[in-house]
């Protein structure tokens, strides 16, 4: 299940806004400047499958955004917790850091957790199966796909050079929840915010 919740930058304890609705989810996060889309996903595709499968299994998706948007370079990232690099990846996208470009990613299996600092407010995007989140170009922003990584999301780049990150040095990351720490469902109450 997909999850916003919107916190101030200075306060990780509680957020001020926080739902598990896609259209609220789109409307927060398009107020914002990000992209946020329901895309439908393929079954047969898995956490751990080859770049090449999935890539063959969304051709026409891929080919959809990469004309739309002016994307050169596509790639996958695929990893189940088995994965044997998986601790140095995770930390790979841990620290804040802003792209040149718009970082565009389709999950089509799995979760990951996106989060934006923007003005200042910090926005955790819990992304799953069918999320499509688009960061505009120079957002600070960290990605955690927790301890035991279970995703494949599909990356779309202007930059044929694929992922190059410009890391902030701010310690913002490490004040804020990792995957791991994720609630397991939204509390009746709080749905909507």
């Amino acid at each position: 299940m997909s999850r916003l919740r919107v916190f101030p930058h200075h306060d990780a304890a509680i957020p001020h806004f926080e739902t598990d609705e896609s259209a609220s989810i789109a409307e927060r996060l398009r107020d914002a400047g990000v992209r946020f889309e329901r895309w439908e996903t393929r079954p047969d595709v898995r956490a751990g499958d080859p770049s090449d499968k999935v890539i063959a299994a969304y051709q026409n998706d891929i080919d959809t955004l990469m004309k739309a948007g002016g994307y050169q370079s596509v790639d996958v990232v695929s990893l189940d917790g088995t994965h044997p690099d998986r601790a140095a990846l995770r930390a790979k996208f841990l620290e804040e850091h802003t792209h040149s470009e718009d970082e565009v990613r389709f999950f089509v299996a799995g979760q990951g957790l996106f989060t934006l600092h923007i003005g200042e407010e910090v926005f955790e995007v819990l992304c799953s199966c069918g999320d499509l989140i688009g960061v505009p170009a120079n957002t600070p922003h960290w990605f955690d796909m927790s301890e035991t990584p279970n995703f494949v999301a599909i990356r779309v780049f202007t930059n044929k050079d694929g992922w190059v990150a410009n890391f902030t040095g701010s310690d913002i990351a490490g004040r804020f929840p990792r995957f791991e720490n994720e609630p397991a469902a939204l509390p009746e109450v709080a749905a909507g915010g």
